[in-house]
C-alpha cells in the first residue's frame, strides 16, 4: 500500500532532514564573519521566523495534506544552506537563517502527523512509540556523522559545511517527492476551517496534554542553550590552554559523541520508561537538561567539554514517548496545528531570552566564561522552580497512560 511506502522512507527522510553539517560550527562561522552578538541573533532570527509561521505551517498541513508540506520543508532548507554557504552580509545570513526557520516551522508536527497517519492507515497505529525511536535513531545517527564531518570541512574552507547539506537537503527533496499522502480516517469529517479549529478546544483542555504541554515548552529552551552557548564555551575554555585553534574540530568531536549517546540512550529507553512510568521518566530527563546548564555556570574548565555530550540524552528519554502520548490524543483534523503550536511556546520563550543574552555579549570580540556563567546561572535557577511545579502537578494529573 502507499502508507508503507512512507514508513520504509520515513526513517531516511528523517537522517538527510538530520545532515546538518554546520551544526558544530555554526556560532564559529557566524562569530568569524560578523560578530558574536551577531552570531546569537542570527539564531534567534531562525527562531522568531519559525514562531511566528509555526502555528501557520501547522495549519496549512492540516488543510492542504502532509506531502506537499514535507515538500516546501526541504526545498525551504536548500534555499537557506545555500544562502549560508553563500554568505556576505548580516542580511544574507538572515536570509538564509530565516529560509532554514521556515523549513523547520514546516516541518514541525506534519513530520510526525505523517507518520502516525501513516500507520494508522495500515492499522498499526500501535506500533508509533517504536516507529518514532526508529526515526530517532536515524535522525541521530545522522547528525553524529556529520557533525564530525562538518569539523574536517569546516577546517578546509569554512562554507563547505553549509553546501555539503544543501547536497543532502537535495535528496530529502527526492524523498519528499516519493511519499503518498496517508489517507484520512473513514469517520473523519470533511471540516469547514471553523470546525477544524474547534477541534483544537478539546486538546486545549486535556490536562495531560496541558501538563506535556508544558513540559515540552521547557524542554526545548533547556535543550537548545547548550546548542547556543556550548561552542563559545568550548572556544573560551580551549582558550585557556592554548588550543583555541582546535575549537572546530573538538566542537565537531562532542556534537559526534553526544549524538552516538542519545542513539544509545534510545536503545535502553522503553525499559526505562516501562520501569519508571511515564511522568518520572519525563521529569528526570528534564532535570538532567536544568543540571547540566549549572553545571557549566560553575566551570570554565576543558575538562568540563566532556559535559556537553550529554546534551541530547534528556530527548531520547522524552521526546519519542511524549509524541507516542499525546497522538491518540488529538484529531486528525487539527494534528498538525496543536504539535505547531506546543512548539510555538518554547520558541517564543528561548527567542526572548536569546535577545536578553545578545544583550550582555554586545561589543565583545569573543563571548567570555564570566558571561556564559551568568548567563547559564540564570537558566539553571529558573529551572529547577519550574520542575518542582510539573513534580507537584504530576501527582495530579494521570500523565502516565492506563
Amino acid at each position: 500500500m502507499p502508507t508503507d511506502t512512507n514508513i520504509r522512507l520515513y526513517p531516511w527522510f528523517k537522517a538527510t532532514q538530520s545532515l546538518l553539517f554546520w551544526q558544530a560550527i555554526w556560532f564559529l562561522y557566524f562569530q568569524e564573519a560578523l560578530t558574536p552578538a551577531a552570531a546569537i541573533l542570527l539564531y534567534a532570527v531562525y527562531d522568531i521566523v519559525t514562531t511566528i509561521l509555526e502555528v501557520p505551517s501547522g495549519y496549512l498541513s492540516d488543510r492542504l495534506g502532509r506531502r506537499p508540506t514535507l515538500i516546501l520543508s526541504a526545498l525551504a532548507m536548500l534555499a537557506g544552506a545555500i544562502l549560508l554557504a553563500i554568505g556576505g552580509p548580516f542580511w544574507v545570513f538572515a536570509l538564509g537563517q530565516g529560509f532554514l526557520g521556515l523549513g523547520a516551522a514546516l516541518v514541525s508536527g506534519t513530520d510526525s502527523a505523517f507518520l502516525y497517519e501513516s500507520l494508522a492507515a495500515e492499522d498499526r497505529a500501535d506500533e508509533v512509540e517504536r516507529h518514532e525511536l526508529r526515526a530517532w535513531r536515524a535522525t541521530f545517527t545522522a547528525l553524529a556523522l556529520s557533525a564530525v564531518t562538518g569539523g574536517l570541512l569546516y577546517s578546509a574552507a569554512v562554507w563547505l559545511p553549509f553546501a555539503t547539506s544543501a547536497a543532502a537537503f537535495c535528496a530529502m527533496v527526492v524523498l519528499t517527492l516519493r511519499f503518498r499522502e496517508p489517507p484520512r480516517r473513514a469517520d473523519s469529517p470533511d471540516l469547514t476551517t471553523k470546525e477544524a479549529i474547534a477541534t483544537l478546544g478539546p486538546a486545549l483542555r486535556n490536562p495531560v496534554l496541558g501538563w506535556i504541554f508544558a513540559l515540552s515548552l521547557l524542554m526545548y529552551v533547556y535543550s537548545h542553550i547548550p546548542f547556543v552557548f556550548g561552542q563559545p564555551f568550548i572556544l573560551d575554555a580551549l582558550s585557556q590552554i592554548g588550543l583555541a585553534a582546535e575549537a572546530p574540530m573538538v566542537s565537531g568531536a562532542v556534537t559526534t559523541l553526544m549524538m552516538l549517546l542519545s542513539v544509545g540512550t534510545s536503545i535502553v529507553a522503553p525499559r526505562l520508561r516501562e520501569r519508571l512510568g511515564l511522568a518520572a521518566i519525563l521529569l528526570a530527563a528534564f532535570g538532567l537538561q536544568i543540571a547540566l546548564s549549572g553545571a557549566l555556570a560553575l566551570t570554565s574548565s576543558a575538562a568540563a567539554i566532556g559535559l556537553l555530550m550529554l546534551r541530547m540524552v534528556p530527548d531520547s528519554l522524552s521526546r519519542p514517548f511524549i509524541l507516542a502520548r499525546i497522538q491518540p490524543l488529538l484529531a486528525d483534523e487539527s494534528r498538525a496545528t496543536y504539535l505547531s503550536l506546543q512548539s510555538l511556546a518554547g520558541r517564543i520563550l528561548f527567542a526572548a531570552t536569546l535577545f536578553l543574552a545578545a544583550g550582555g555579549a554586545a561589543g565583545a570580540d569573543q563571548m567570555s566564561h564570566s558571561e556564559i556563567q551568568v548567563i547559564l546561572g540564570w537558566y539553571a535557577a529558573a529551572g529547577i522552580g519550574c520542575l518542582a511545579t510539573l513534580a507537584l502537578a504530576a501527582r495530579r494529573i494521570p500523565v502516565d497512560p492506563k
